[in-house]
């Protein structure tokens, strides 16, 4: 193959030894990229698996690729364009978020990586796409830029780099742009996009599903506006139909727990019912689920296998908790109407407890029987 042929050809120059070899991490981030690893296991048990780690990362892309599109065209629906338009309006507004998130993300890490003398880790390779999709589409690339560096830096290589990470990097990145710039992270008039292009018009302002169910205890959308996704929200969380598609595909391939993402919806809807029972809200308990970034995050958040509970038992409670809590927030607290964000973080790290009690009661289990046939 040509393109094997040249990467072959450039290796000397940039393994140890060679003219670039202090560049040995990067060209391997890069080689990896394009090509599975050859590299095998020399000692100790293994698994071989014809799916490595970047092609686990491609999938949960693959699987985020329906909520991006109609981000896109949602994008510019919101300011009154309609069609191939509309997407492509879309689509040019969040490139420039999507660029400076791998940009400044991946530059952060190749620079950990060189410093250390390590392979470029591939975890940056979604959480690099899921930050332009859990932000406003108006959000400043300056904010953006800030946001990627202090999760690249404080939510990652600090507790040394992919998988040893406690909290979801993509979500420490919107706490940090939250709460160091909330007006430009709520309100109003964030959620649409004053930018003139493609004859889009001005689009009428006003608070976003959320916000009008924690002040008015009605939205003005219907369920199925919310559901397909024509409402204002961040850029890929506003489809709850797109979500469900991703879901299903991360599910058929085996990447994300099952366990957790039932539980997180399972979670919400009992507390949203728990409150509509005692007379807190008057809306239905289902349209938690639908609004907001309460399925994104079921979805692609919490099964995180990072900061995610590993025990089964574990990713039953962590996942029923993070559901429920989101839904706590959102309706205990109404200047903070998206609790989802809070209840991921939260569960993430007590989810290491939760698996240390899960494990310490299945050995008092072992113990007990032990003494049972004794």
């Amino acid at each position: 193959m040509g393109l094997r042929k040249i990467v072959d050809n450039m290796k000397p120059t940039f393994s140890e030894g060679g003219k670039f070899g202090f560049l040995a991490s990067t060209f391997d981030a890069i080689e990896t990229f394009l090509f599975v690893p050859n590299t095998t296991t020399k000692k100790g048990a293994h698994v071989r698996d014809a799916i490595d780690m970047k092609r686990t990362m491609f999938f949960v892309v693959l699987a985020l690729i329906p909520a991006f599109l109609f981000g896109c065209y949602n994008t510019g629906s919101q300011v009154g364009l309609e069609g191939f338009t509309a997407l492509m309006y879309g689509l040019v507004r969040v490139l420039p978020m999507l660029a400076v998130s791998y940009v400044v993300g991946l530059g952060i890490e190749i620079i950990y990586a060189q410093i250390r003398k390590e392979e470029v880790a591939e975890g940056y390779f979604v959480t690099g796409f899921l930050i332009p999709m859990i932000m406003p589409v108006s959000t400043p690339l300056w904010m953006v830029a800030l946001g990627v560096a202090f999760a690249v830096i404080f939510g990652k290589e600090v507790f040394g780099g992919t998988g040893m990470n406690i909290f979801n990097p993509a979500l420490v990145a919107r706490a940090f742009v939250f709460f160091a710039f909330t007006p430009q992270m709520s309100g109003e008039k964030v959620w649409f996009s004053d930018w003139k292009m493609m004859g889009a018009t001005d689009a009428t302002t006003g608070a976003t599903a959320l916000e009008q169910l924690a002040t008015k205890g009605e939205m003005q959308w219907s369920a199925m506006d919310a559901f397909l996704g024509f409402i204002p929200g961040s850029f890929g969380e506003t489809s709850t139909l797109c979500i469900l598609i991703g879901a299903a595909i991360l599910l058929y391939t085996g990447i994300a727990s099952w366990r957790t993402m039932l539980s997180v919806f399972v979670g919400g809807l009992a507390m949203g019912y728990l409150f509509q029972a005692v007379g807190l809200t008057e809306y239905p308990a289902y349209y938690h689920l639908l609004v907001g970034g309460f399925a994104f995050g079921a979805v692609f958040m919490a099964t995180d296998p990072v900061t995610s509970a590993q025990t089964n038992t574990g990713k039953y409670i962590v996942g029923f908790m993070t559901g429920a809590l989101a839904v706590l927030v959102r309706v205990v607290n109404p200047a903070y109407p998206e609790g989802m964000m809070l209840a991921i973080l939260f569960m993430n790290a007590l989810a290491p407890t939760v698996d240390y009690f899960v494990v310490e009661a299945n050995i008092n289990r072992r113990k007990n029987r032990i003494k049972t046939v004794k």
